[in-house]
């Protein structure tokens, strides 16, 4: 592995020109793609296997007209105060109101009146009416949505408050401005880092080409592939945040190389057969934990994971090949001020970088540097290692308390902002009708089945009766019959609201009480709606958290054993991230369901967590720890197969990658941080909760636990038995192989008398 990546550094650096124009190429046929690219047919949400989706496939059978995937709106009346909505003036501006929204577009289905449909409160002071739309709410066009806004101002015309909700209110969500200050923030860091401008932007400018290229292909496929826009926006958090990592673990390498006094062309090619060794396994695991998300069938999930995953290849990819090759562009300007002032001084190298007095006065400079904090902060971990392991998870246990009060759902329009229209139609119509108007439940009786002697009819109004006597049960509407009069449908308006604990249970007793009579009459009752389909989704996610975690945490781990060659540092590796995937669930339940620090993160609505947040934390999460896993203990692995003691080692690891791991995990964070400003609950939930994940993991985790268990165990963290030795291959992540190879060909300089006889000491 390391002998091709250096190989392939090299060829990239000899030939910048030819790889850089095929990666602007790439970037311009996918930007050609996505700006021909056709809408997005739909931003569908579907459970297969699921009670809630079998009964939508129903409707979609036995009523063809009402197209249960259609979008949806309800226009909320709500008259001054003294007056009521059955005043003729009020009740004219109702009519006209929904003769405009009858006659505003094609796309409109039907329009429920408030009067015909007794949609109206028993203070008689709000009213509803229902807009169903033939197309789903990401397929509306704008002239609807035009029509759905301009009916409403008939209605304030007159007097009365309208506001307006549901589906067809859908829009793509906004990151605002703190998403760009993410990428300054990251910039700030890179400069402050490599202390040299160009530097710094090589890792910006390539996970941009790479998030670019990501997203650009993202769009192309939206159609095809019936892509939402919530993929695109997580495969540019999360390419931007392993782009810029993965470039800067490369372009650190290269310029450690030069500092020991190699050509710029060898050090490319060393720093991509090392560091890069870590960069292809560290997003192989990122890709294994997206791809995994496969294994929970949920489609909306599968595609969100194989996009985000589609967009770490990318960034891999790139920082293999167009990292050296714009490292070769740079030439001198990529080391630091200082560095060049030196170079000045010295005979200059056939690429122009100073290799003889520069780079001795850099060897020497490096000998006699003071330790920097990295390794201060490792050897005073050596010292007390059971204190600070102690600190560290007993400190992550009390983040993680909120956690055991976690609470599931789906995101409806009471977690919209509160000076949304939506929002404001959803507390009017919870006033007015109730907290559980906002999510009814839709039984679908099907009769086609029942038994001899039995009818849908009978069978319906069965199941009404029962249904009315269940506890929170606020309202039971009469069945509506299909054409063929084998199929059902009514619905049942709870008192509690939509994510309470009550109406959930009140699911699960309409089920236990309709499978009785289905037992009886043949007649299978089905329930669906938003809260049925929630609750679907959260029994889905946690009977697919289990074999999830086993098919990502055991891939890795073997994935992990072959790069460390040990049993025990994988298993730490798992452990550890189990530690700060769980801390940062009990810290988004702190902020987003309990509101702590609510107004801080701009939190206006707690609720339930969104269902796939935590199978969703857990494949994002596992993937991005285990990179600082792999990028600081392959250090560490390396100092040791080079003959340092198991002490010395981890000191060695610290001293390398503490600074650009710490580099790495702030750019991380603020990347994540910087879609906390999004106006799309779902979106603000992850950033935030990927942001905390990665402070957890690399700042306690990996920084803490992972020196101090290191510590505890000595030489036998590394310990591989024969047997597992013969079967693993040795893939040479720490250069071992290539540095024997280059030493025997004389290229480069080789290892002293000194390190080779420590190396020996150490094997013997």
């Amino acid at each position: 592995m390391a002998t091709f990546l250096y190989k392939l550094g090299r060829f990239a650096f000899r030939q910048r020109r030819f790889v850089a124009l095929i990666w602007v190429a790439l970037l311009a046929v996918a930007g050609v793609g996505a700006a021909t690219a056709a809408s997005p047919a739909a931003d569908s949400f579907s459970i297969p296997g699921t009670e809630a989706q079998r009964a939508f496939d129903l409707l979609d059978q036995r009523f063809p007209g009402t197209n249960a995937d259609g979008a949806t709106a309800r226009v909320v009346f709500r008259a001054p105060e003294g007056e009521s909505m059955k005043d003729p003036a009020n009740k004219a501006a109702v009519e006209r109101t929904v003769h405009a929204l009858q006659s505003g577009s094609s796309e409109v289905d039907r329009v429920a009146d408030p009067y015909t449909a007794k949609a109206l409160s028993k203070d008689g002071r709000t009213a509803y009416a229902q807009v169903s739309y033939k197309v789903t709410g990401f397929e509306l066009s704008d002239a609807s949505k035009d029509a759905l806004e301009d009916a409403a101002k008939d209605g304030r015309d007159a007097g009365l408050r309208v506001e307006t909700g549901g589906s067809a209110l859908q829009a793509i969500p906004e990151t605002g401005a703190t998403e760009v200050i993410g990428i300054a923030i990251s910039a700030v860091v890179l400069v402050i880092t490599f202390g040299a401008l160009i530097a710094a932007g090589l890792p910006l400018l390539t996970a941009l080409i790479g998030v670019g290229i990501g997203v650009s292909t993202i769009t192309a496929l939206s159609s095809t592939l019936d892509l939402s826009s919530t993929t695109s926006t997580l495969a540019t958090m999360i390419g931007l945040a392993v782009g810029i990592d993965y470039a800067l673990f490369i372009v650190s390498r290269y310029r450690a190389e030069i500092t020991e006094g190699r050509e710029r062309e060898e050090a490319a090619g060393r720093a991509v057969g090392t560091a890069g060794s870590a960069v292809v396994f560290a997003g192989l695991t990122v890709v294994i934990a997206l791809v995994g998300l496969t294994v929970v069938n949920i489609p909306m999930l599968t595609k969100m994971g194989l996009a985000a995953a589609g967009t770490v290849v990318i960034a891999v990819l790139i920082a293999l090949t167009l990292i050296p090759a714009l490292l070769g562009f740079a030439g001198a300007r990529a080391l630091p001020r200082k560095a060049r002032k030196a170079g000045k001084a010295g005979k200059a190298s056939k690429a122009g970088v100073a290799v003889e007095a520069g780079e001795a006065h850099g060897r020497d400079a490096a000998a006699g540097e003071r330790p920097n904090m990295g390794t201060r902060w490792a050897r005073f971990v050596l010292r007390r290692p059971v204190a600070v392991l102690l600190t560290a998870v007993l400190g992550l246990g009390v983040v993680a308390i909120p956690a055991t009060s976690l609470e599931l759902g789906l995101p409806d329009d009471g977690s919209q902002p509160t000076d949304t229209t939506q929002r404001k139609a959803y507390d009017l119509l919870s006033d007015g009708f109730g907290p559980g108007f906002n999510g009814p439940l839709m039984l679908v009786v099907d009769g086609r089945d029942a038994h001899a002697g039995q009818s849908v009819k009978s069978a319906a109004a069965r199941v009404a009766k029962e249904v009315r006597g269940l506890d929170d049960v606020a309202v039971v509407t009469p069945p509506t019959f299909n054409k063929a009069g084998d199929t059902a449908m009514l619905n049942v308006v709870p008192k509690s609201k939509p994510s309470s604990v009550e109406t959930e249970d009140l699911v699960h007793g309409i089920r236990s009480t309709t499978h009785g009579i289905a037992q009886d009459t043949g007649a299978n009752t089905l329930v669906t709606g938003t809260t049925a389909m929630n609750v679907d989704v959260s029994q889905k996610l946690n009977d697919a958290l289990v074999p999830y975690l086993a098919l990502v945490v055991g891939l890795a781990f073997l994935l992990l054993m072959v790069v460390f060659r040990s049993v025990l540092v994988p298993l730490k590796a798992a452990l550890g991230f189990l530690l700060s995937v769980v801390a940062a669930l009990g810290a988004v339940v702190a902020v987003f369901q309990w509101g702590w620090l609510s107004g801080v993160f701009g939190v206006e609505q707690t609720g339930p967590i969104m269902s796939m947040m935590p199978i969703f934390m857990v494949g994002v999460v596992f993937g991005l720890a285990m990179d600082y896993e792999v990028f600081l203990v392959t250090r560490m692995r390396e100092a040791f197969v080079h003959g340092e003691r198991p002490g010395e080692a981890v000191v060695t690891g610290f001293r390398h990658g503490a600074r650009v791991v710490t580099a790495a995990a702030v750019i991380m964070i603020s990347v994540f941080a910087g879609f906390i400003g999004s106006s799309d609950s779902m979106i603000k939930m992850i950033g935030f909760g990927l942001a905390v994940a990665v402070f957890f993991d690399a700042f306690l985790v990996r920084m803490a636990v992972v020196p101090a268990v290191l510590a505890l165990l000595g030489r036998s963290a590394w310990w591989l038995p024969r047997w597992l030795q013969k079967l693993l291959p040795n893939v040479d992540v720490e250069g071992e192989g290539l540095r024997t190879q280059l030493a025997g060909t004389g290229t480069g300089p080789a290892d002293g008398p000194d390190v080779s006889a420590a190396r020996e000491a150490a094997r013997v």
